[in-house]
């Protein structure tokens, strides 16, 4: 029985269709109908009905079309002067003005701004990347796990052999302490900043303190917390979302991250130094095969040289960009923000600087204090066993409560 009222309500829509096509003005006005939302409307017993008979919409259309044609028509003793040209185009200047009228109110409201609108046309430039970042995240890992690997791999049987039969005994302690100390300290950051979970507020309380509620996950949102489009969650401090760990970064990861760049960074600069002169070495070797006659080859120093080129090469410019990255974290966890929070805090001092006041970070606490809150340390040896030591401590807060100072002798504004 349904299936076939369906059936009728089907036809008879086809049918009020068929007679506005006929007609252009019918055409004109079923689509301005249909902007309006008024052909049709949802049913109380399952699939889409007409608001009334389809006679009754017919003649309704022919009606509004009469009367635009009433509109439209030139007024009697006018002639064919100029005033009746000029009250047709005033006319049509009117329904336009209302059409576009009409256009506006489907999307606009008093909160809409061209900052508003271009976040709707980018909307799904901003899906396509959030979705592209998320399946090259597990890309991106594992080209880092692959290119340290082959860097290790080189300096074992290229370099290391070099630095053991030609370096004095007091050097080779050197390399080998400093060299495998990087090491361990880069493995081991990189492993907990991808694995650690960056924190995100718990669902299950609602009795937490928030300063506002996620639009999109309809859950309140701690302070500093806020919502990653790729993970699809709020995260604890959100720092951003790193693809070269596939993880955001947040309030329990955060350590992690920015000793994996740190070290990361110091090995680079630490391989770079160390192999400047088998770099140069190898670079006029492969200079000299380009010669004519070229020299005999060997297999052996051709990788060998090929390798060393490449070992400089790489690990020159990754220490260069993840240096930059390095640096850029560091003057933001000085000033106590996260990337997230510069931004808005940049935004929220041209706001108060037109109204003549001063902005105060309320989560800076010093430049030393923060690196202690960042690090965890809390007395002199924490330096050593927290930070120049592998260490898998918690940070000191909850990531939901966090201390506000604004009693300090020395606030900084930003």
């Amino acid at each position: 029985m349904e299936t076939s009222v369906a059936v009728k309500h089907r036809y008879e829509e086809l049918l009020f269709f068929a007679a506005c096509v006929c007609n252009c003005w019918g055409l004109c006005l079923c689509v301005c109908v249909c902007l309006e939302g008024r052909t049709c409307r949802r049913g109380g017993g399952g699939g889409m009905r007409m608001g009334s008979s389809w006679r009754w919409q017919l003649s309704r259309a022919m009606r509004l079309a009469l009367r635009w044609c009433r509109l439209c028509r030139p007024q009697r003793g006018g002639g064919r002067g100029w005033g009746s040209k000029l009250w047709i185009s005033g006319k049509f200047l009117e329904l336009w003005s209302y059409s576009k009228l009409l256009l506006k109110s489907l999307y606009f409201n008093s909160l809409s701004n061209s900052d508003t609108l271009l976040d709707c046309a980018f909307e799904p430039v901003y899906w396509i990347v959030d979705n592209v970042t998320r399946w090259f995240g597990v890309v991106f890992v594992s080209l880092v796990i692959l290119l340290t690997t082959s860097v290790v791999v080189i300096i074992y049987l290229f370099v290391l052999p070099t630095i053991l039969g030609t370096y004095p005994v007091y050097w080779i302690i050197w390399h080998l302490c400093c060299g495998h100390w990087l090491l361990v300290m880069v493995v081991f950051h990189y492993y907990k900043a991808t694995t650690t979970s960056p924190g995100h507020p718990p669902k299950d309380k609602v009795h937490i303190p928030s300063v506002s509620v996620c639009k999109k996950c309809i859950t309140p949102k701690p302070a500093r917390t806020h919502h990653c489009s790729i993970c699809n969650t709020c995260v604890l401090k959100m720092d951003h979302h790193c693809p070269w760990l596939n993880n955001c970064v947040g309030h329990f990861n955060h350590r992690y991250f920015f000793s994996f760049c740190a070290y990361m960074t110091l090995g680079c600069i630490y391989c770079s130094i160390s192999s400047r002169d088998l770099f140069l070495d190898a670079y006029g070797a492969i200079e000299r095969y380009y010669q004519t006659p070229s020299p005999p080859e060997d297999l052996s120093e051709t990788t060998s040289h090929k390798s060393i080129l490449f070992l400089w090469v790489l690990t020159s410019s990754v220490g260069v960009a993840l240096g930059g990255l390095t640096l850029w974290h560091v003057i933001l966890i000085s000033r106590g923000e996260t990337s997230v929070e510069r931004h808005i805090n940049r935004k929220e001092i041209r706001r108060l600087r037109e109204k003549g006041k001063a902005f105060r970070n309320p989560y800076h606490h010093g430049r030393m204090n923060n690196w202690k809150l960042l690090f965890g340390v809390e007395k002199r040896s924490h330096w050593f066993t927290r930070v120049l030591l592998p260490s898998s401590h918690l940070p000191n807060e909850d990531g939901i409560i966090w201390d506000c100072n604004f009693n300090r002798t020395d606030p900084m504004a930003i």
